[in-house]
């Protein structure tokens, strides 16, 4: 599983939001499923394939008791909710999810590989150029890469 791209996307009036269809065409091929479960990630959202995500879900229930754990429960499993796709393609965004990733009318959906991140264009700009930063600081390891 390879999700990979950077799409702009609008949002609509319901919260409704566009996942792009080479996503869509990986999910069905690789995971035979027609969803996402969409949770809470810095500033923004991330999209798991539900196999994905019950892998998550079983290395945080399996986590010792204490504030790491507690912290994961309330701030990543509580809030996830399982998005299906329509006819058209679009997950439908709970408010609570919105309201914290900042979504209003567009977005920036991402192929991060083995997950699907979702940011607010102005959210997606500086964790861009924090990444850029970072890899400015590091020109020996971006040339070992070979980048």
């Amino acid at each position: 599983m390879k999700f990979s791209g950077e799409f702009n996307v609008s949002i609509d009036l319901k919260g409704r939001v566009s996942v792009p269809a080479p996503f869509r065409d990986e999910l069905r091929q690789d995971y035979d499923s027609d969803g996402l479960v969409v949770t809470r990630y810095k500033n923004g959202l991330v999209a798991y394939p539900h196999k994905r995500w019950d892998d998550i879900c079983a290395k945080v229930f399996a986590m010792a008791p204490g504030p790491m754990r507690e912290a994961n429960l309330r701030n990543r499993i509580a809030p996830a909710r399982e998005c299906h796709f329509n006819a058209q393609g679009r997950i439908q965004i709970p408010q609570a999810l919105r309201e914290h990733a900042g979504l209003d009318k567009e977005a920036v959906v991402i192929g991060m590989f083995e997950k699907i991140e979702i940011w607010s264009q102005q959210a997606h700009a500086l964790v861009v150029a924090e990444s850029e930063a970072l890899l400015n600081d590091d020109a020996q390891g971006q040339a070992d890469l070979g980048f």
